[in-house]
């Protein structure tokens, strides 16, 4: 029986935005697209030519509070050191999961001896909210390098998917979440074909990064690269085709329908809990990070 597909809800752009001194594309929020609940910023940088003369990504110590900050480095090499105690390399095809909750610091960006060495830089960081009661747990950090991810692939071979979060075809994820949510990493080859399945309760969205791809054999997201599709909750799911070698970031969740409120690196449901959240910060009651 064939697969009812997800009809495509929007089309969505990923131009550059400045982040202070750094250029990146932001696919989430923008004018078409304010956020997919429950991901509420996405981030895709570089790719940055990284040497002694030029780094333009290092990100010193910042706090965060209420959400998920995750980086899925796409190219090159980071190093994470937080509030916690937590310092780990992160190399390419990585993923690093951070659950913020009550509060934690962290710093990342190049390792010294990628900018010494020089080399491509490229990446997504991807916010996922935390539902109310979830908001002020406990920190947590979460590190799987890109060999330890299962991967399922297409009978044709031509299509090979990292199991980052959740499940597919009874392949799990190595990541534990906090909450109902799927992510996975879509590496397809020229005529690669696949039939993915979303759960009827998950929004979900399809961000191309590099290549061109055919979504729902009709619906073409092709030549524009670093676009983004989100869904409507109308199916069984979608098929993607390879115009080229692609690779494409899946991602569906269960919406959780509450008010967001947000302000820099804190993101709550209220104004009072902003102001709570920029006290303790002040305080240092989300710990302390040593600039390196």
């Amino acid at each position: 029986m064939k697969m009812k597909l997800n009809t495509i809800k929007t089309v969505g752009r990923s131009d550059f935005v400045n982040m202070g001194s750094i250029e990146l594309r932001q696919p989430i929020p923008t004018q078409q697209i304010e956020m997919v609940d429950p991901f509420i910023l996405l981030h895709h940088y570089g790719p940055y030519a990284i040497s002694e003369e030029s780094n333009p990504f290092d990100l010193g110590p910042h706090p965060h509070r209420g959400f998920e900050p995750v980086t899925f480095l796409i190219q090159g090499e980071q190093l994470h050191r937080d509030s916690l105690g937590n310092e780990s390399v992160v190399k390419a095809g990585d993923v690093q999961w951070t659950t913020a909750g009550r509060g934690i610091i962290h710093a990342e960006g190049p390792t010294k001896e990628f900018i010494r060495k020089g080399g491509t830089l490229e990446g997504i960081q991807l916010w996922l909210n935390l539902p109310a009661e979830k908001k002020m747990i406990t920190a947590n950090y979460q590190h799987v390098k890109n060999e330890k991810f299962n991967i399922v692939s297409s009978q044709d071979k031509k299509v090979k998917i990292q199991v980052i979060a959740g499940n597919l075809e009874g392949k799990s994820g190595k990541i534990s979440t906090q909450t109902s949510v799927n992510a996975f990493m879509i590496a397809i080859e020229e005529d690669g074909f696949y039939e993915l399945k979303i759960s009827e309760n998950h929004q979900s969205l399809l961000y191309l990064l590099h290549g061109s791809v055919i979504v729902n054999d009709k619906e073409d997201l092709i030549e524009d690269e670093n676009q983004l599709i989100e869904f409507h909750q109308d199916g069984e799911g979608f098929s993607v085709k390879g115009n080229s070698k692609s690779k494409l970031l899946f991602l569906s969740g269960s919406p959780f329908k509450e008010k967001v409120t947000s302000y820099g690196p804190y993101v709550m449901n209220t104004q009072t809990e902003i102001m709570e959240a920029m006290r303790d910060y002040q305080q240092g009651k989300m710990g302390f990070l040593p600039a390196s």
